[in-house]
């Protein structure tokens, strides 16, 4: 599956951003692959894509709370 794939990929990636515009990208792929995700779960149910959204829910959070700021 290539989503699968670019999931994974995005994972193993390194997640060190020099400016607010390649968080805001990362953060809006990260989304896409989240739903892109779901959609596949929800047919195949299978534990393993559930494991890898909660992965990539755990990174998108990170950046989020990056991009928000300090209150």
């Amino acid at each position: 599956m290539e989503i699968i794939d670019r999931a994974l990929e995005f994972e193993q990636r390194r997640h060190t951003f020099k400016t607010t515009s390649e968080r805001i990208e990362s953060s809006r792929e990260v989304k896409d692959l989240i739903l892109s995700l779901n959609t596949v779960y929800k047919k195949d149910k299978d534990p393993e894509i559930m494991d890898l959204m909660k992965r990539l829910t755990v990174i998108k959070q990170k950046i989020e709370k990056r991009l928000k700021g300090r209150p």
